[in-house]
């Protein structure tokens, strides 16, 4: 119960901000962003009626399809995010935009729409219809899902250039840019980990001191020198990527010839990832 409440109040408050991010510093300068947003951004600006009609209207066959194809609570969680997103656009569309600067809007509007979005995908909703179709269209290509949004909002962004200009377009394409980056940081989060493989002579030394000056639990392998032949310990290790370079200087210290590998990793559970301070 309290899983639901609390991704029902984030997948609420992420519609929200993207509301934010729309009508008080894109649409009042003539900005769009990718995907069905950017579409109903044109066709508001064209019809005069508000964009939160055709957010709703747009992206409502896209739940459908979503909740047939990729299930239940992805579809409900997506309609509950566009409904709040587009009643929110509705409320905030008479209230003037915070600044007319294009760029600053393109900044400030770019951050906060990502920091929505990344929100309700990271709570397990979404708020475009065209990534409902990207998941779909990329089990049946060889196209990777941010390939397919990519050719779909090059041809949307495009049309903001015969429709509001060249330059707000170019403006467009920045804050697509910048709600694009955020989005990954807002899923990720800031404490992004690393996943850290170690090869050495003095794995066990170097297991120690990780243990003792990191705080950081790591796991011995057993491995085997595909050229050599000869058998091989590895360290693995998780930290994160503020630690990241504490460690490499303690593997530094210890064994200078050591092979040493680092990897992203998107997410964490388990074990015991606690850990003590860095000294």
């Amino acid at each position: 119960m309290f899983t639901v409440l609390k991704r029902t109040l984030f997948i609420i408050l992420g519609s929200l901000l993207v509301s934010v991010g729309l009508e008080i510093f894109l649409v009042p300068n003539n900005i769009i962003d990718g995907g069905i947003v950017g579409i109903s951004i044109l066709l508001s600006h064209i019809s005069s009626w508000q964009i939160g009609l055709f957010l709703f209207v747009l992206n409502l066959p896209f739940v459908i399809l979503g909740y047939k194809q990729i299930g239940k609570t992805f579809a409900l969680s997506t309609l509950l995010g566009i409904t709040v997103m587009s009643i929110g656009t509705n409320f905030l569309h008479p209230v003037p935009g915070l600044t007319d600067d294009p760029l600053l809007a393109c900044v400030f509007g770019g951050i906060i729409l990502g920091v929505g979005v990344g929100m309700v995908i990271r709570y397990g909703g979404s708020l475009d219809g065209t990534e409902i179709v990207a998941i779909l269209v990329n089990k049946k290509t060889p196209f990777s899902i941010g390939e397919i949004v990519m050719f779909g909002n090059i041809f949307i962004l495009g049309s903001a250039g015969f429709v509001f200009g060249w330059d707000r377009a170019m403006y467009s394409l920045i804050a697509y840019f910048i709600a694009f980056k955020v989005i990954d940081i807002t899923i990720d989060g800031f404490q992004e980990s690393k996943s850290v493989w170690i090869i050495s002579d003095y794995h066990r030394e170097i297991g120690d001191v990780l243990l003792a000056r990191l705080g950081r639990g790591v796991t011995y392998l057993n491995g085997e020198g595909g050229f050599s032949g000869d058998e091989k310990k590895v360290v693995f290790c998780v930290v994160t990527r503020l630690e990241e370079a504490k460690l490499k200087l303690i593997v530094e210290e210890i064994d200078p010839e050591a092979f040493l590998a680092v990897g992203t990793i998107a997410e964490v559970r388990g074990g015991r990832f606690k850990k003590r301070d860095i000294h």
